[in-house]
C-alpha cells in the first residue's frame, strides 16, 4: 500500500509540474530605460508612443501595473515600455541626451507617486494625459487603453 501511494504522489507530481512551473514564474520585468531618445525613435519607428513606467521597489500597485498591465502588452504586442525607479541611481540619457540618474530623471519631470505613467511621442513630448497612481483595479486597463488609443490617434494624425 505505501509503494502504491508513493507510485500515485509521485505520478500525480509530474503530471503537475508544469502547472507548477508556470504557477512560479519569475515575475514580469520592464527593461530599464538606458536612452530615452533612442527608445523613443524605436517606438515612433514603429508607429507607436514610447510609455515610461516610473516605479518604487516594493510598491505592490507599481507590481500589479507591471505584470498584469504593461509587461503583457509589451510581450503580447509589442508595446515600447521601459521602467525609471524612484531612489535608483541606474543612469539614464534623458530626452535632451544628457545623463542623469534615473532619480533625477523622475524629479525633473515632475513625478512624485508611482506608479505613473508616462506617453511620449514625438520630439520628446508628453502626448496624452499621465496615468499617475494605482487607480481601481477593475478600471486601470480601461483607462490605459483609452490612453493608448488618444496616443496612437495623435501620432497617426
Amino acid at each position: 500500500m505505501n509503494t502504491q501511494l508513493s507510485r500515485r504522489t509521485l505520478l500525480a507530481a509530474a503530471a503537475l509540474a508544469p502547472a507548477m512551473q508556470w504557477a512560479y514564474a519569475a515575475p514580469a520585468v520592464l527593461p530599464a530605460a538606458v536612452s530615452l531618445p533612442d527608445e523613443l525613435k524605436s517606438a515612433l519607428g514603429s508607429g507607436q508612443p514610447l510609455l515610461v513606467m516610473v516605479s518604487l521597489e516594493g510598491c505592490p500597485f507599481c507590481r500589479i501595473a507591471r505584470e498584469n498591465y504593461l509587461s503583457p502588452l509589451r510581450e503580447r504586442q509589442g508595446l515600447p515600455v521601459v521602467q525609471v525607479d524612484m531612489r535608483s541611481k541606474q543612469m539614464v540619457r534623458n530626452l535632451q541626451g544628457t545623463m542623469q540618474t534615473h532619480d533625477e530623471w523622475i524629479r525633473s519631470m515632475g513625478v512624485k507617486v508611482a506608479p505613473t505613467v508616462l506617453f511620449f511621442g514625438r520630439g520628446g513630448a508628453e502626448i496624452v494625459e499621465r496615468m499617475t497612481g494605482g487607480y481601481i483595479p477593475d478600471f486601470y486597463g480601461a483607462y490605459l487603453d483609452e490612453r493608448l488609443r488618444q496616443a496612437k490617434t495623435l501620432l497617426a494624425g
